[in-house]
């Protein structure tokens, strides 16, 4: 049973990692292809128009692969996590059910319209439909993040004489505190992505020769967009967010920043690696007290660590949950540094001459999309050893009758699908790239 539980747990967190690839670009996205239509609007510059119709074909791209890539963790849910499915279906079905019937088909559905319909709607019923998109992906987010934050964070239930949960307060569980900041880190995040991508674009066009208009109008609206997006996915987005895990998952805290020890004056570990025989940090690169305060505030505040808590609720993979919160956060570190250097050459009127800095922001793209994958593992990896955290483990939620074996092939059925589906959407997307935006059609008469 226990190999049966890592292959579910291992097929969950495959499916799941490579699904959201593709969100993150379209979340992000569709709030920037809003940024280039009011821009067309206000301007009435039609090399936007053009911009956003060119960027709208890559959404789509992510759209119909976020779409493909999401039915399977939907059926994951009875197949392998039966149990959970019995326990917390009553609640979190409601917000699964709400993502798909509300925030899908509104996406979906103005999708279609700002796609083939710009004619008919004219340029302010076109801006409407870029911005319902923009509404709708961005609904479907907050669903999602409701759903995960309360079995982050349970609250709005009660648990009858059968060890069933139950919802009682519905507006508990949609307002779940939780919820409201990881939504906003989360949704920063997607814009800290998108807007890395257009502005790589952007820098591939201008080192390129290519596209030279459009190439200055995605650099500045990536790196502007980069720019507040990732202070903003920091502080106050992120600061919160951890004292959230501070408030709630103290364990979950101790374990990310590597504390076995309970300390008055904390400090914050840089660099180093986890000991798990010693319970230690080996070769450690600290900033004294640091921790402490980012905490509570105070430079001498007591931070639990590890040993004020039993061992059997201790995160499962201490050291791994510990290197993808540091990955998280270096990144995030280094996004804020290369923004913030992209908005002084801008000011100083060097940002197209400084070829250097744009084979930097050409080749940064994959990283956002590492910080976002390490985030998720970073809460993911924190909430075990439970599925819903403080009521139902997670061995306690798998689905008993389905083997190691089903769940193994299974999951190399999903890689070899996801294999085929990443060399079709890698060569979808620079088909478009290379035929640039002076390509993309007309709208329709």
């Amino acid at each position: 049973m226990e190999t049966a539980l890592t292959l579910h747990r291992l097929q969950f967190a495959f499916t799941i990692m490579y699904h959201y690839l593709f969100p993150q670009l379209t979340m992000g996205l569709a709030l920037l292809i809003v940024i280039m239509k009011g821009l067309a609007l206000w301007k009435k510059d039609e090399l936007y128009n053009r911009s956003a119709r060119f960027w709208a074909k890559i959404f789509a791209i992510n759209f119909a692969m976020g779409v493909v890539t999401g039915i399977p963790m939907e059926f994951q849910f009875g197949t392998n996590w039966a149990k959970f499915s019995t326990f917390a279906g009553g609640i979190i079905g409601q917000t699964l059910a709400m993502e798909g019937v509300f925030a899908f088909f509104l996406e979906s559905s103005f999708l279609g319209l700002f796609l083939f319909g710009e004619k008919k709607l004219g340029p302010r019923g076109h801006f409407f439909a870029a911005f319902m998109v923009f509404l709708g992906s961005w609904l479907s987010g907050y669903f999602i993040i409701v759903t995960n934050a309360w079995m982050q964070h349970p609250v709005g239930y009660s648990l009858d004489a059968e060890g069933q949960v139950h919802l009682t307060d519905f507006w508990a569980f949609l307002l779940n505190p939780w919820a409201l900041w990881q939504y906003l880190h989360n949704m920063l995040g997607a814009v800290v992505t998108s807007s890395f991508v257009v502005a790589a674009v952007g820098a591939f066009y201008w080192l390129t020769g290519q596209h030279l208009e459009y190439a200055r109008r995605f650099l500045r609206l990536g790196l502007a967009s980069a720019a507040v997006s990732s202070l903003l996915v920091a502080f106050p987005t992120g600061d919160m967010q951890g004292k959230m895990v501070a408030k709630h998952q103290p364990v979950t805290l101790a374990a990310m920043e590597g504390l076995f020890q309970t300390k008055e004056g904390a400090e914050l570990i840089l660099i180093g690696q986890p000991d798990m025989e010693n319970l230690r940090i080996d070769n450690p690169i600290h900033i004294p007290n640091l921790l402490s305060f980012l905490t509570y505030h105070r430079w001498k505040a007591e931070v639990k660590g590890l040993d004020a808590f039993p061992r059997d609720v201790w995160p499962d993979n201490i050291p791994l949950l510990y290197y993808a919160y540091h990955i998280m956060v270096g990144l995030g570190t280094i996004f804020i540094a290369v923004a913030a250097l992209g908005m002084l050459l801008w000011w100083r009127q060097r940002l197209f001459d400084s070829r250097w800095y744009l084979w930097i922001v050409m080749l940064s793209f994959p990283f956002p999309y590492i910080a976002n994958t390490a985030g998720w593992m970073t809460a993911e990896l924190g909430r075990q050893p439970w599925l819903v955290y403080g009521v139902l483990r997670t061995a306690d939620g798998a689905s008993p009758l389905v083997s190691g074996g089903n769940a193994l092939f299974t999951l190399l059925g999903f890689m070899g699908i996801y294999a085929t589906l990443s060399l079709l959407f890698v060569f979808l997307i620079l088909r478009e790239v290379s035929h640039g935006p002076d390509h993309v059609q007309q709208p329709l008469p």
